[in-house]
């Protein structure tokens, strides 16, 4: 597993903003971060087509957000492909060059995939959130994100291999004014 100094924070490419637009490869990249799954097996834990998987995970490995794994042998003597996430998303600023959205798009798609993982860790999975309004100046809300990103790394990167695995989100957005 990549540990998140191996990527320096850097700002996405419009292509790879349109890689990450979807839910569904958010959901991927997660799965296969504890360990590499083939197309059937992540098609089978998301509830959809191979074929549809199968896409999702070739726009990944065409950004480099997923690697592929060396062929193996499955259950039945069938050859399959596992595929690992690589760890490009972390510390990549999401800056909407185009104006097309698409930073907008990525938000959303990792709103509904967190979502889902609520969802699909059902109502006994709950261990903490905190959801509040803040008013920060542009240096308090660098101060803020600096901080939060030094935590999440420190804990990322303590990456015990008995512990729980756990999902989080961190996200600061500009609320509209009344």
């Amino acid at each position: 597993m990549p540990a998140p100094s191996d990527h320096p924070a850097r700002d996405a490419t419009v292509e790879e903003l349109k890689a990450l637009a979807h839910p569904l490869r958010w959901r991927i990249l997660r799965l296969c971060w504890d360990r590499a799954l083939t197309n059937k097996e992540l098609a089978d834990r998301l509830g959809v087509a191979p074929a549809t998987v199968l896409r999702h995970v070739r726009a990944l490995v065409k950004q480099d957000f997923l690697t592929a794994d060396p062929v193996r042998s499955g259950a039945r003597g069938a050859l399959e492909r596992p595929y690992r996430s690589t760890g490009r998303t972390w510390r990549l600023g999401l800056v909407d060059v185009e104006g097309e959205g698409l930073v907008q798009r990525v938000d959303l798609a990792m709103l509904a995939a967190h979502r889902a993982e609520v969802l699909e860790a059902g109502p006994d999975a709950y261990r903490d959130t905190a959801r509040g309004v803040l008013r920060l100046g542009a240096r308090s809300q660098a101060e803020l994100n600096a901080r939060m990103i030094a935590l999440i790394t420190e804990f990322v990167e303590r990456d015990e291999a008995d512990g729980e695995p756990l999902s989080y989100l961190w996200s600061l957005v500009a609320r509209s004014q009344p």
